[in-house]
């Protein structure tokens, strides 16, 4: 199979992961830069263009697209849609899972659980909305924000309060969730592929520190899941609509909760702590799957 990664850097460890599983199995595989291409949208020969000229001919697409370049790069992947190319994660799905108020809109009518969760934009009265959440201490969020950045833990109403009004102040679309504290500043990231969970890890925040990614000094090493949490991590990729996802979860007395789906999760930390060939899963799943426009969308979402 001829199969294009969408990636802006081919020197991530993720970017050449998927580049050497895909070979090791006899596939072609081309690195594209997404913000590279250009598209030719016509009604009759729908193309992407790179470096002057047509791209070949994908039977598939991986896209390895960064929250910052969202909108165009799911134009990007919908140009592929409609010229019959499988996308592993399509269009319509990316944006979903990258729009967080929409994504948690969504899992709340599926009954998914999740951290109560309150968005405003200039309310009337900050201290019900913090009251209706649970009251302090309260995690603020920056509804752009990825790997950490813009997520504030407020330990008391005055301080909750003095953060809102000044992300407000700011302009800034925020969420405010309960802080689920049994979790310990632990978090568990699971791997779905195909509806399947292929990989977990539990990722640990640093000493003083209450998030977990592992850009933030986060350690992590392989768990073992219960048969709810794997249940809510894949009804939760099922939701979104990604065939490819991590679902980010906390252990709360409530049950696994949802933090986030991402769809281009990394691959370094899962891969390192489970000693899984993570990348070499999603490509079969990739061989099992793609065929001409079996996209379900086919672009036109």
């Amino acid at each position: 199979m001829r199969i294009a990664i969408l990636s802006r850097n081919p020197n991530l460890y993720s970017t050449k992961r998927l580049v050497e599983a895909g070979m090791a199995r006899g596939h072609t595989v081309d690195v594209v830069d997404t913000m590279h291409c250009y598209m030719d949208i016509t009604s009759s020969r729908p193309s992407v263009r790179y470096k002057g000229k047509a791209l070949p001919k994908y039977d598939a697409v991986i896209p390895r697209i960064g929250a910052s370049v969202t909108f165009y790069g799911t134009s990007v992947v919908r140009q592929f849609e409609m010229t019959g190319t499988f996308s592993i994660n399509e269009s319509v799905a990316i944006s979903r899972s990258r729009d967080k108020l929409r994504s948690l809109q969504l899992l709340s009518r599926k009954g998914i659980g999740m951290p109560r969760t309150g968005f405003a934009n200039h309310p009337d009265r900050i201290d019900d909305l913090i009251k209706n959440v649970g009251g302090a201490p309260v995690v603020i969020k920056l509804l752009e924000g990825t790997q950490g950045i813009g997520v504030v833990l407020a330990d008391t109403q005055k301080a909750a309060e003095a953060i809102i009004e000044a992300f407000m102040g700011l302009n800034a679309s925020i969420l405010v969730q309960e802080f689920i504290e049994e979790a310990g500043g632990a978090d568990i990231r699971c791997l779905v592929v195909g509806g399947k969970v292929i990989a977990a890890m539990k990722r640990q925040a640093a000493e003083g520190e209450f998030r977990s990614n592992l850009h933030r000094g986060g350690v992590a090493k392989i768990v073992r899941l219960s048969p709810q949490e794997r249940k809510t991590a894949v009804d939760a990729a099922k939701t979104m609509g990604l065939n490819m996802c991590g679902v980010d979860l906390l252990r709360s007395k409530n049950g696994p909760m949802v933090m986030e789906v991402n769809s281009s999760p990394g691959l370094e930390g899962i891969e390192t702590a489970t000693g899984k060939d993570v990348a070499g899963m999603i490509f079969e799943f990739i061989e099992k799957n793609a065929k001409p426009n079996r996209t379900r969308t086919k672009g036109k979402g």
